[in-house]
C-alpha cells in the first residue's frame, strides 16, 4: 500500500486517459470527479472502528467492493454532481459529460478506486496484511512488492507524474 499521496498520483494516472477519449471538459470533470475515489477501498481503516471484524486490506480491497460502490454511487453523482460541476462557471457544459452522467460517473468512481487496488498490489504485504483484489472469484492474495510504503520519492513521485500528465494532457488539449 503506498501512502495518501501515491494512491491520489495512481489515480491521477489511471483517469488520465480520459484526455484521449472525451472532451477537454468531460475530461476535466472525469478526472476530478474520480479523484477523491483513488482513497475509497481505505474506507476500511474508519469503518474497523465502528465494525470490529472489519480489517484493513479486507473486502473493501476488492474489485467486487470497488465495483458495487460504484454502481451505486455512480447514478447518484451522475443526478446530482455531474450537472452541478458542469454547469459551474469554470467548465462550458462538457457535452461528453452530460450525455450519460450516470455512466460517466461510475466509470468515474470506478477507475478511481481501482488505481487505489493496483497501488496495494504494488507495496502490499511489506507492513500490512496481504489484499485479496479478485476475491471472491480468485482466492488468494495478490502483490508485487515493487515499491516500499514509506517511500516518499515513489509516493510523491507519482502524484508529481499524475499532476504532470494531466496538466500536460489539458494542456495539449488546447
Amino acid at each position: 500500500m503506498v501512502d495518501v499521496s501515491g494512491h491520489l498520483g495512481l489515480a491521477l494516472l489511471a483517469l488520465s486517459p480520459a484526455w484521449f477519449l472525451v472532451d477537454r471538459d468531460s475530461a476535466a470533470l472525469f478526472v476530478a470527479l474520480g479523484l477523491p475515489f483513488g482513497m475509497l477501498p481505505d474506507v476500511d481503516l474508519y469503518l474497523s472502528n465502528a465494525i470490529g471484524t472489519v480489517q484493513h486490506h479486507g473486502v473493501t480491497h476488492t474489485l467486487l467492493f470497488v465495483g458495487i460502490v460504484s454502481l451505486l454511487l455512480g447514478p447518484i453523482l451522475g443526478r446530482t454532481v455531474v450537472p452541478w460541476l458542469a454547469n459551474r462557471g469554470s467548465l462550458s457544459r462538457p457535452a461528453d459529460a452530460l450525455d450519460r452522467p450516470a455512466t460517466f460517473a461510475t466509470l468515474a468512481v470506478f477507475v478511481g478506486g481501482t488505481a487505489h487496488i493496483f497501488g496495494d498490489i504494488l507495496s502490499a504485504p511489506d507492513v500490512s496484511q496481504p489484499i485479496e483484489p479478485l476475491w471472491p472469484l480468485v482466492p488468494g492474495s495478490v502483490g508485487i512488492e515493487l515499491v516500499y510504503y514509506n517511500s516518499n520519492p515513489v509516493n510523491f513521485g507519482l502524484l508529481t507524474a499524475g499532476i504532470l500528465l494531466n496538466v500536460g494532457l489539458r494542456w495539449w488539449q488546447k
